[in-house]
């Protein structure tokens, strides 16, 4: 009796959902990728450079707005070349936050193409609200952080001592305030980026307030250069409030998907 051979075993496809295919895929090599990365990073760096050599041409307007909520201070040079420094500081951060477009755009080409199409969807408003929240948390440092904390530090023991500042050091304590506030401002982005992707929903988010009220105690001591409890108390509040706004917009977002699958 002759034995039949096996039936030949078919494969059927399976077809990838539009939403999950990657089409700016390129094929590369590790060596490929690390000098694209090299040259990206290269020409992000050039571009903080000629923006802080731009913005050095217009310091002297830069520090005297930065001055503008220490009311009734007087400034010292403690230090030869200590103004000197300070402007060299001031045009860099300055140039930073006018080249972060570009350098986001650099980051953004380099991780587009292993990015889904989905998720290549979800980079744009991604960048656009993380740029208006980094700009209102430097709004919100400059008119309410700041004040706050100078008139809580000029009235502390302002019968005893006069207040004559080094302009170094005040300086140093708005620029790392307002860029502490600026970096803490982009939590509703990263929530909205995790709820997008289905990481986490906004339920399991809320069910960990008590958490995010205990970490938003310890980084506004961590990021406040000040030890004053005013300004730890309102950024402290302020990433709290944005933590429940982030938890809203998972959930109206969560909701729109619901009622566009139904």
């Amino acid at each position: 009796m002759t034995q039949q051979p096996p039936p030949p075993i078919r494969i059927t496809p399976v077809a990838v959902p539009p939403e999950d295919d990657f089409p700016s895929e390129v094929e590369m090599t590790l060596v490929d990728h690390l000098e694209e990365l090299r040259r990206r990073v290269l020409r992000s760096l050039l571009a903080v450079v000629l923006s802080a050599a731009a913005c050095l041409a217009f310091v002297r307007p830069l520090v005297k707005l930065l001055e503008e909520p220490a009311v009734g201070i007087r400034f010292l040079q403690l230090a030869p070349g200590e103004f000197l420094f300070v402007s060299i500081k001031v045009a860099g951060y300055a140039g930073l936050t006018l080249a972060l477009p570009y350098v986001l755009y650099e980051g953004l080409a380099f991780v587009l193409p292993g990015l889904s199409r989905r998720e290549q969807k979800l980079v744009g408003p991604a960048v656009a609200g993380s740029a208006l929240l980094f700009a209102a948390g430097l709004a919100f440092a400059w008119w309410a952080l700041i004040p706050a904390a100078l008139r809580f530090l000029v009235g502390y023991g302002a019968d005893v001592v006069e207040p004559l500042w080094s302009i170094e050091r005040y300086m140093d304590f708005v620029l790392l305030l307002m860029l502490a506030t600026g970096l803490a401002f982009q939590l509703p982005v990263l929530q909205l980026l995790l709820g997008a992707l289905g990481l986490l929903k906004a339920q399991t988010m809320l069910s960990a307030w008590r958490w995010v009220v205990l970490i938003a105690a310890l980084a506004g001591a961590v990021l406040t250069p000040s030890t004053d409890p005013v300004t730890m108390l309102l950024l402290s509040g302020a990433i709290t409030a944005l933590f429940l706004i982030g938890v809203a917009l998972v959930a109206l977002s969560e909701r729109v998907r619901g009622a566009t699958a139904a």
